[in-house]
């Protein structure tokens, strides 16, 4: 097999001083962090959709960049084409895992039966590649989002023969997923939702998607699939009001429909914050209710209100991240560049520059997120603004052991309580700030 990235060596950590640009600054794989490897804090995998198959296109002009990899488009040898470019790049950049669409694979013929047989053969394909390199499948996923036929979605389509011919893509996607070992499977439902209610029945919707979801999960289980399931979410674009808007509300579904104990969230950076949301209050909000799965890296431009899929370069947020996955034990997933080069960075080169920066801005967030746990005042600071409820009434509170009357005859005796302890929010990012940018 020939060289696809012939100018491009293997990745290797340098150090924050290096100024080598194909080399890691803070990415040393083996480096112990709070009693683990770096890499397992840091189970990185790539995008297959964007890293393989993305070529800058957007509304106002065709795509900048070759992904051809020498061979013609919409040939089963471009699939084939992409998975020795794919895994070439992964073994540079010592990345252990990949995600899918099922349409990344292969390009989807007239006629599923077509689509389905490349696929097969396209998974026989990887599953060489995967065992002559040990690189993983971290999850795989259907696009039922794409083609026209899905313009209403595909659990909340008004179509029934669209909502079966989604089960179908559902069903080979999992035994894809199950054939090639992936430790998730994800719904991202990009086109779940509505744009007014004047021609919308919301419930019939979210019960057809749970009936979809709850079919998978049988089937997934039946063919011997032990990983777990995951929702996106997701607040807008393409739909105005999509179903699986933040974690919250994607979590208050799962409970609704009883598919909790299956699922867990995929959550990524650009979605939370297009949510109105921080990435941290996503990722937190899924780790109290046991939910934080697995995690799209990237990052979206304040200044733009939709999905730029931007490679994350914020050590500040990726250092947030790394505190509430570090405090959460960990994910059962991992951290999926779903990240795209922006349309100027057309070359091979920039592929793997964006990747290294990404890998390098969680590196360093992981660094400073341990610096922080180890520190102690951050933890401290929160047991103390919560002490009130340690003794005497608060404990009352805490143990279940009072009622509004007693609380009023306290409040009562009491007339007037003090005001609350300082937040002293500027002192803890201050902390923060000084973790961060300590040597």
């Amino acid at each position: 097999m020939k060289e696809i990235f012939r100018d491009i060596p293997k990745i290797k950590y340098e150090g924050p001083k290096s100024t080598n640009p194909l080399a890691f600054k803070f990415y040393d794989e083996n480096k112990v962090i709070m009693e683990k490897p770096m890499k397992e804090h840091l189970p990185f995998a790539m995008a297959w959709w964007h890293n393989l198959c993305a070529t800058g296109s957007d509304m106002f002009g065709p795509g900048t960049t070759d992904k051809s990899f020498g061979a013609s488009l919409g040939t089963m040898e471009h699939s084939k084409a992409k998975v020795d470019a794919g895994f070439e790049f992964m073994s540079k950049l010592g990345i252990e895992y990949f995600c899918f669409h099922d349409v990344d694979l292969v390009y989807e013929a007239d006629d599923i039966n077509e689509t389905n047989r490349r696929l097969d053969e396209i998974s026989d394909y990887i599953l060489v590649k995967m065992q002559e390199t040990g690189i993983k499948c971290l999850w795989g996923t259907a696009n039922m989002f794409s083609n026209p036929r899905f313009m209403n979605g595909a659990g909340s389509s008004n179509s029934a023969d669209v909502y079966a011919f989604g089960a179908a893509q559902i069903k080979k996607a999992l035994d894809l997923t199950v054939k090639l070992g992936g430790k998730g499977y994800v719904f991202w439902g990009g086109r779940e939702g509505y744009e007014t209610l004047l021609n919308t029945d919301i419930k019939f919707e979210q019960d057809n998607i749970a009936r979809l979801m709850k079919m998978a999960v049988d089937y997934g289980r039946k063919i011997g699939f032990e990983g777990d399931f995951y929702i996106e979410p997701k607040p807008k674009e393409p739909m105005k009001h999509q179903y699986d808007f933040d974690a919250a509300t994607a979590i208050g579904f799962l409970r609704t429909y009883g598919l909790d104990k299956d699922f867990k969230l995929n959550i990524e950076a650009n979605h939370a914050t297009l949510a109105g949301h921080t990435f941290q209050h996503d990722l937190r909000i899924s780790a109290i209710n046991n939910m934080l799965g697995s995690i799209d890296a990237n990052q979206g431009d304040y200044l733009l209100g939709w999905d730029t899929d931007e490679f994350p370069f914020d050590v500040y947020e990726t250092t947030l991240c790394m505190y509430e996955v570090l405090k959460a034990g960990g994910l059962s997933g991992g951290f999926n560049f779903d990240a795209k080069t922006r349309r100027p960075s057309y070359t091979h080169e920039d592929m793997f520059l964006a990747f290294i920066l990404g890998m390098d801005a969680f590196a360093k967030g992981l660094i400073t997120a341990a610096k922080i746990i180890e520190d102690g005042r951050i933890d401290a600071f929160i047991e103390e603004k919560y002490s009130s409820y340690k003794s005497g009434i608060g404990k009352k509170i805490i143990d279940n052991n009072t009622n509004l009357e007693e609380l009023s005859d306290y409040a009562l005796k009491m007339k007037k309580p003090e005001l609350p302890g300082s937040g002293r929010q500027e002192y803890l990012q201050a902390i923060v700030n000084s973790l961060l940018l300590s040597e």
